[in-house]
């Protein structure tokens, strides 16, 4: 596989398979959705964040990440847009918390396409996935193993994969859970605990 050894790929495997078990807005943006709107809705939110993956390793490869992790203006007109973004997900997700018309809104298709797109922009707005695309991928590149290019896509292909699989696994459990076993009590301690670990996610990326 473009020369890359067994040991190089089981050892990325492994790593990002940890990473994408670390708790992080992509996560916390996929249960919100799931334990709110069912299995649905966060399986779709699973596939916007893993576009938005994808747009990060196609920036990578292109070399465009690189200009924008070596910019501090643009890196933190980023960081403060995704901050925003977050602060304001959190606050939206708390004013609406275990209202019962929310499996309603949830269930219909201009509920899908807005945890689609919400799932993309949380992702692309997230200056540290820039940054752990640039300092991350290069790392299992090897140059004897092939075109470095195309290295970089396949490790990139690996991560979205990855990161699908864990989120879409997430959002399906969490959303048939819900559905079978929550109430309303807990959908709503659910959702007040996802809104404010958005805000506080959104402050922290705020602050550095």
């Amino acid at each position: 596989m473009l020369g890359l050894s067994a040991a190089t790929l089981a050892g990325y495997l492994a790593a990002i398979v940890v990473l994408m078990l670390t708790p992080g807005p992509d996560m916390m943006f996929v249960l919100a959705n799931a334990t709110r709107y069912g299995a649905r809705a966060g399986a779709v939110a699973a596939l916007g964040v893993a576009a938005g993956e994808a747009v990060h390793v196609a920036a990578v490869v292109a070399g465009l990440a690189t200009v924008i992790a070596a910019s501090p203006v643009l890196f933190t007109a980023i960081r403060w847009a995704g901050a925003a973004y977050l602060i304001v997900l959190g606050l939206r997700a708390l004013r609406g918390a275990g209202r019962p018309d929310g499996a309603a809104d949830g269930a219909d298709g201009g509920g899908a396409g807005r945890a689609f797109r919400r799932g993309l922009l949380t992702n692309l707005l997230n200056p540290k996935m820039i940054l752990f695309s640039v300092a991350f991928l290069p790392q299992f590149v090897r140059p004897d193993a092939g075109p470095v290019a195309a290295q970089l896509v396949l490790l990139g292909a690996l991560f979205v994969a990855v990161q699908l699989t864990v989120d879409l696994a997430l959002g399906v459990g969490a959303g048939r859970f819900a559905r079978r076993w929550g109430d309303s009590r807990w959908s709503r301690r659910v959702d007040r605990l996802c809104a404010v670990a958005f805000v506080a996610l959104g402050v922290r990326l705020a602050a550095g």
